[in-house]
């Protein structure tokens, strides 16, 4: 039993006739005789009484006719669907990112519905270390990360670049200043994030490296609830410049450069090299090449 059959049954059910039916399909009435027979020894019943003028149908031709236009109808309705998730109209993308990364990927997001507002986005946290083998088992579709990883399956957009500040309030005696040094900041009051990160690492071991005190008085689990306790003169932070954009924009918080930490970083977008890839996350990466690129984003093709 085929689709293709039960559309033509369903269709001399429809027009009660043979010929009109063949006019209907643009077939010929043989091919659509040919058609009913092969339906009828699938299922081992009369379809049609041919003894009748009108195509009336037997009980077994009653029954398909509603199973079978019920199964026409999910038919198109899944080859629709398909279509929708390749004109990228339909469809899921899944992103894992640090909670820095976070920043660094909303105004992707952003821009992308702008032009595919049905797509569901399913931002996951995910922590840098276990981003390239996430992305490699399939659990995301993007990883946002600031290094470039080593496995060759993987392919990378440069999607920002960064450098890691130190925020004080405006008010701070620091905030007229160009830079400071390390050990300028170990005499401060130093809020931290309290979740292990290679950034996190990296400024630890720098101290340890240079014998450096690192004063810190208080541990947070949000880079919100960081920024929040600086802006309330609880202390000083070490944070991506990215992550506190918009409070140095508005002013709120004033970010000063630290020449011993600031190597720039690129923030990338990683995923699957292969083409297994979902249509929308093959359009993300996409426009994220394009911006970076400076191009305006492409209309995606069917």
């Amino acid at each position: 039993m085929t689709f293709e059959d039960l559309r033509v049954f369903c269709t001399v059910a429809a027009e009660r006739s043979f010929s009109r039916a063949a006019r209907k399909l643009r077939r010929t009435q043989p091919a659509v005789s040919q058609a009913i027979r092969r339906l009828e020894q699938a299922v081992g019943e009369r379809l049609i009484d041919r003894s009748s003028r009108d195509g009336t149908l037997t009980d077994a031709g009653q029954l398909l006719l509603d199973y079978g236009g019920r199964l026409l109808t999910l038919a198109d309705e899944a080859t629709q669907a398909v279509n929708a998730l390749r004109e990228i109209r339909r469809g899921r993308i899944v992103i894992g990112a640090n909670e820095a990364g976070v920043y660094s990927v909303l105004p992707l997001i952003a821009r992308f519905r702008t032009d595919h507002p049905d797509i569901v986005i399913d931002v996951r946290r995910v922590a840098a270390r276990q981003m390239a083998q996430e992305v490699l088992l399939r659990s995301i579709d993007i990883g946002v990360l600031t290094f470039n990883p080593p496995e060759r399956e993987l392919q990378s957009v440069v999607i920002n670049t960064d450098e890691l500040v130190l925020l004080v309030r405006p008010d701070h005696p620091f905030a007229e200043r160009s830079h400071v040094t390390l050990e300028q900041i170990g005499e401060q009051p130093v809020i931290a994030h309290n979740e292990s990160s290679p950034l996190r690492d990296q400024v630890l071991r720098t101290y340890e490296q240079r014998h450096a005190p690192l004063n810190i008085r208080l541990a947070l689990p949000s880079l919100d609830g960081i920024k929040r306790a600086v802006s309330m003169n609880l202390g000083v932070a070490l944070l991506p410049r990215r992550c506190a954009q918009e409070e140095i924009t508005r002013g709120e918080l004033a970010a000063i450069r630290v020449p011993e930490l600031r190597a720039t970083r690129q923030v990338r977008l990683v995923a699957r090299g292969d083409t297994a890839l979902s249509h929308a996350a093959r359009a993300f990466l996409q426009m994220a090449r394009e911006l970076d690129s400076g191009q305006t984003p492409a209309a995606p093709s069917a």
